[in-house]
């Protein structure tokens, strides 16, 4: 199983990005898939996490409304569009299997400061 995210990068308060991690090595249309980030100094936590068909959404309360969260199953690929970013955004983020304990990938990192 492996895991590449791409797509992080600095970028000032309010501002967007869209993170991508493509899978391989595992039937990607039949997992549900997560984000999830960690800051300097804190635990890697949940962000959001999409239905093996893209038909079902959870995100945590901090990034609601203003991250979501897609995939293309046709790419094995899932998506994380951030929009108003926030300082403390700041994080490297990854993405595996929800429920899994897959090996983590590399993750992106994100940097949000003016």
């Amino acid at each position: 199983v492996q895991f590449v995210e791409s797509g992080g990068g600095l970028v000032q308060p309010g501002g967007s990005l869209r993170l991508s991690c493509v899978a391989s090595r595992f039937t990607f249309s039949t997992y549900v898939m997560s984000w999830y980030r960690q800051a300097p100094g804190n635990e890697r936590e949940f962000i959001a996490s999409i239905g093996s068909v893209g038909g079902s959404t959870n995100y945590a309360d901090s990034v609601k409304g203003r991250f979501t969260i897609s995939r293309d199953n046709t790419k094995n690929t899932v998506y994380l569009q951030m929009n108003s970013l926030k300082p403390e955004d700041t994080a490297v983020y990854y993405c595996k299997r929800s429920g899994v304990k897959d090996n983590w990938g590399q993750g992106t990192q994100v940097t949000v400061s003016s």
